[in-house]
């Protein structure tokens, strides 16, 4: 996790994240204060749980103000790769450090191969990582939806290189009455060992939603539905963890746990322990919530 020295609005992302919102008489430094009380007490609460949190301060140049959300430019596997991937907003390009490696190889983490598809930048080509990508590593399978700020040739690249299948849609969200791109996939869907949290009612193609349910169903996964207004309350951005003695947990925010209705935390809570924190300034100025703060570190240890 990144905390961050200069966080505020990107306006290089908002033309196609529009879950973005210009927060009235909020300056750069209030956010930026506000977002990082919201980090800190996030990260305790994750700590609190036994869950192994790496935190990497970012530094105030270049001028990189969505650096909090790391798992869009990098990922880390179970083979001791890691992904680094090519970046929409110009300014998001900045927050690749190679120094990152070097922190998490000190702590005993392994990394042999760097994967590296950041030359596709050049020619206007993105995928964004775990933003773009829902990784189900149990099945081999990686749920994408295709959007600006995902491409098809780079997603199947991507899966010819670590050995997924992909799972290929396009999903939507309304925006002033038109359906829109949803700009990443872990906004309305998130893959568990034994659940799936997924938003059907974004992907409009009857026969793309079937195929993705489908696949989920196929692999023994309890669905877990979600609506539109969920999405918009960043029901779809969660993650499950482990904490002390190998428990699983179901992290999100409070405004996503708040948006859930007591039938879809029952069947949540069968699958870990939800833990939830407060992130109001990082998902309206960021356009993103707690999925997003966290690259999941899947390294093998020394």
């Amino acid at each position: 996790m990144i905390r961050p020295v200069a966080f505020r609005m990107n306006e290089q992302t908002a033309v196609n994240n529009y879950y973005q919102k210009v927060l009235d008489g909020l300056t750069p430094e209030t956010a930026n204060a506000k977002a990082q009380e919201e980090f800190d007490a996030f990260v305790d609460r994750l700590r609190a749980a036994g869950i192994d949190v790496t935190v990497v301060d970012d530094t105030v140049t270049p001028d990189t103000p969505d650096s909090i959300f790391p798992n869009n430019w990098i990922s880390f596997h179970e083979n001791k790769d890691v992904a680094l991937y090519p970046m929409f907003a110009e300014n998001r390009r900045r927050e690749r450090r190679e120094d990152i490696l070097d922190i998490l190889e000190e702590k005993g983490f392994e990394i042999e191969n760097v994967v590296d598809y950041t030359e596709a930048e050049k020619d206007g080509f993105y995928l964004e990582g775990t933003g773009s990508m829902i990784i189900d590593r149990v099945n081999q399978k990686v749920y994408c939806a295709l959007s600006p700020r995902a491409d098809e040739e780079l997603l199947i690249e991507f899966c010819e290189d670590f050995e997924y299948t992909p799972i290929i849609f396009e999903a939507f969200q309304t925006v002033n009455g038109e359906r829109k791109a949803i700009y990443h996939t872990n906004v309305m869907m998130c893959i568990g060992d034994t659940f799936a949290v997924v938003c059907a009612d974004c992907i409009d193609d009857k026969k793309e939603r079937k195929m993705v349910l489908e696949n989920l169903r196929n692999d023994g996964k309890e669905i877990i539905l979600i609506d539109e207004d969920q999405v918009n309350n960043f029901a779809g951005n969660m993650l499950q963890v482990r904490g002390a003695e190998d428990k699983s947990y179901i992290v999100m925010s409070a405004a996503a746990h708040r948006a859930l209705n007591l039938d879809q935390i029952a069947q949540l809570s069968k699958h870990g322990e939800i833990l939830s924190s407060s992130l109001d300034t990082i998902e309206a100025c960021g356009g993103g919530s707690a999925r997003c703060m966290m690259a999941e570190i899947f390294l093998p240890k020394k």
